[in-house]
């Protein structure tokens, strides 16, 4: 036997209510039950309201909404009443509610309840509840969906899915004032085919929502007669949609008319005075709640319009290099702040990429933002070099504060900043820093690595620091990130923490897919840090707007080439790592051994990589403590995985060749050779004319032991240099190489 025949043997009938459509959907016995013919059918949701009593209906949103939330079965009994209004039956309906979109959808069953016997405790017990705890009920979920609303849209959707208890409109209009005249704010209850039932006239016209406005007082129509006989000339369009009765309402805002609201009745409403009230509560409410939202979205207009000023568009035509950015503001208050980005072309054919973060996140940290982007375009406009720009904007930001520290009793503020000079031809990369994170690099075989850069104090503070210049080489294939600390920090992380989280994401870009794949990467970035777009969800995925984001990602094309037999074949991804360690720098060793470890982080042999870390660390020491220059350390991977072959060269500007000691058992220092030979694969020092290079090499193997010398026991060739093969050396990082770090002129 069928489940159907099963629940018509016991009266019980089936039906599916979707409240996004409008539709219900009845079995053969749920339509009797209703007091309908015994056949199945689909109605307007209008259609089957009328056949419940009204206070019940009124209670059953109620009962929904609370099975939704607690993910358990909605269970009412309805009064069936029938065209005059008599109650015929009472019923029980059990459903499951499931909520699509915002609205919910209704499957459950229908089943006549037998009338209690006279006597009884449940003859004396009242179905659903009176008139006025039912009206109380209704007001306060009233003005909590309506207090909830963020936006005007969302106010009208909530006004239309009200449910009165006792009457219920079938179309509703909200009106406004627009000078002199009424617009029509929304609608709903109108089918789509009809022609649009409210056009925009005058406040002088003679139609009901323009009296309510004019005079501030409500009309009540509870018959056709009465709309005609009192407005004559606007009948023929009321009386296309087949109402009964009428009701407009002033929309009043801190003592001021904003509007009108009408709510029209498929069946007869006396409008008695507890209607009445129920009416005008709901219409201040919706005043109200239109008020807010109307504020709320001019702040937005206003915001968004004043930061798209601000952010500048990246410029897309970049011979061989593609762009992508990326300004996310924080959710709390104006959608505004302090970070920006702007890309900038330069006198000399290059393009400067600038990244900044004003600190705070109002309407100030906006405008100084402004005044700093347009500052440093004038700056950089002029030709100068990235420390002098940097230097320049900092005396005017300080020149901003003093003003506005003496003339207005504000707080002075300081901006961080991250200018780099691209040379589009040949990769070149040339960075000033002031107090803003570094740049992260992804290097053509997917590794990401944070190149440390040297930097300055933050602009603004001391209009006198100097911004040492890096110079970095991006290669072809290679992809630079750059971005203000809300992307990296957001959620209690720290500089380091907050670059592992993104490493993954990075790492995974294919950048086969260009600059397609560039934006998606930009998105992708944001999304691990706010996680979904929601403000009801709550644990580690809510969305976290804690500070501003800005990010730009700059993608170098193309790729080395290397000739075969059978002509140009792809050449295997060599990972390198160039940093130089100046003298007055020692806290940079820390730096250098972090740097090795990054490089070497998919190393098969973990013990070998420490045994690195502790090598580059000797070798960059000595060189600061043994001799008067700096170091520039050189760290290279090649080969196939499993079988790859790391160099690390430490370059320095002395003649003396290091040689082995003898240390006692209490002796501080001489174990550096020591060490070398204990722990490299290979080691060596080569004299470069002025100056010398001290290298090591390891070797990998699969399941981590150590490989094997090169073939024969022959010495492996020495790797390219920072600028190719190892040439006559100098006492420091060679001009034009992949990082040369020197002390800019002041500005």
């Amino acid at each position: 036997m069928r489940t159907k025949d099963v629940l018509a043997a016991i009266a019980t009938g089936l039906w599916r209510w979707d409240n996004a459509s409008g539709r219900v959907t009845l079995d053969a016995e749920a339509a009797r039950l209703l007091g309908l013919p015994a056949l199945a059918v689909e109605l307007t949701e209008a259609a089957v309201r009328s056949r419940f009593h009204p206070v019940d209906f009124a209670e059953i949103n109620g009962v929904i909404q609370l099975a939704v939330t607690e993910g358990t079965v909605a269970e009412a009994r309805l009064r069936i009443v029938d065209t005059r209004g008599r109650v015929v039956r009472t019923v029980r309906s059990r459903s499951r509610p499931r909520m699509v979109d915002g609205d919910f959808e209704l499957v459950g069953t229908l089943q006549e309840v037998p009338e209690p016997q006279p006597g009884t405790s449940a003859a004396q017990t009242p179905v659903t509840g009176d008139w006025r705890r039912s009206r109380e009920a209704f007001l306060l979920d009233a003005g909590r969906a309506l207090a909830e609303a963020r936006s005007t849209a969302v106010v009208l959707r909530v006004a239309a899915g009200l449910s009165m208890p006792g009457f219920m409109p079938e179309g509703l209009a909200v009106f406004g004032i627009d000078g002199d005249r009424i617009s029509v704010i929304g609608h709903h209850g109108h089918d789509p085919g009809t022609e649009q039932p409210f056009l925009d006239m005058g406040l002088s016209t003679d139609y009901p929502a323009a009296e309510v406005i004019r005079t501030g007082r409500a009309i009540y129509l509870p018959t056709p007669d009465d709309y005609r006989t009192r407005f004559p000339t606007a009948w023929p369009v009321a009386s296309r949609f087949q109402r009964t009765s009428w009701a407009f309402l002033p929309l009043v805002n801190a003592g001021r008319t904003i509007g009108a609201w009408m709510a029209g009745f498929g069946r007869p409403v006396a409008f008695t005075p507890d209607e009445r009230s129920v009416l005008t509560t709901v219409a201040r409410m919706l005043a109200q709640a239109l008020a807010r939202a109307g504020v709320q979205e001019s702040q937005h207009e206003l915001a968004v319009g004043l930061q798209r000023s601000m952010m500048p568009t990246v410029q897309p035509d970049i011979p061989g290099m593609t762009v992508a950015a990326r300004y996310v503001p924080t959710g709390g208050g104006l959608d505004v702040g302090g970070d920006w980005y702007d890309m900038i072309p330069l006198p000399s054919g290059r393009i400067a990429l600038v990244i900044g973060d004003v600190q705070g996140h109002d309407v100030r940290a906006a405008g100084l933002m402004g005044q700093l982007r347009i500052a440093l375009r004038a700056y950089a406009a002029e030709g100068h070099h990235p420390d002098a720009v940097l230097s320049r904007t900092s005396h005017f930001l300080a020149g901003i504060n003093d003003t506005e520290t003496r003339g207005h009793g504000e707080d002075a503020r300081f901006a961080t900043c991250l200018y780099i000079e691209v040379d589009p031809a040949t990769g070149l990369l040339d960075i000033a820093r002031a107090g803003h994170p570094d740049p992260a690099i992804r290097m053509s075989d997917g590794t990401m690595l944070v190149r440390p850069t040297a930097g300055g104090m933050p602009l603004g503070i001391d209009p006198d620091t100097d911004y040492p210049t890096t110079r970095l080489v991006l290669e072809p294939g290679e992809t630079m990130l750059v971005c203000t600390d809300g992307l990296i920090e957001t959620g209690g992380h720290d500089l380091e923490s907050g670059w592992a989280r993104l490493r993954e994401l990075i790492e995974a870009y294919d950048d086969g897919e260009g600059g397609e794949g560039l934006e998606q990467l930009a998105d992708a970035l944001v999304q691990a840090v706010h996680g979904p777009s929601s403000h009801h969800t709550t644990g580690p995925l809510n969305d976290r707007r804690e500070d501003d984001i800005a990010l730009l990602l700059l993608y170098r094309e193309g790729g080395s080439c290397a000739v075969g037999t059978g002509g140009l074949l792809p050449q295997r991804p060599v990972r390198r790592t160039v940093l130089s360690v100046a003298q007055a720098e020692p806290e940079r060793i820390a730096e250098a051994r972090r740097q090795v470890r990054d490089v070497l982080h998919d190393w098969a042999d973990p013990d070998q990589v420490d045994s690195a870390v502790l090598m580059v660390s000797e070798m960059v020491t000595n060189v600061l403590l043994h001799t008067d220059g700096d170091a520039l350390l050189v760290a290279e991977i090649s080969g196939e995985r499993g079988s790859r072959r790391i160099r690390v060269d430490v370059a320095d500007g002395s003649d003396e060749l290091p040689h082995r000691r003898s240390p006692g058992e209490l002796a501080s220092s001489g174990r550096g050779l020591v060490l070398m030979e204990l722990l490299a694969g290979t080691w060596g020092v080569d004299p470069r004319g002025d100056g010398k290079s001290t290298w090591f090499e390891l070797y990998e193997a699969e399941g981590g032991a150590a490989g094997p010398l090169p073939p024969d026991g022959a010495e492996p060739a020495d790797p390219p240099g920072p600028e190719g093969p190892a040439g006559p050396p100098s006492s420091g990082p060679p001009s034009g190489g992949p990082e040369e770090s020197v002390p800019g002129p002041a500005a």
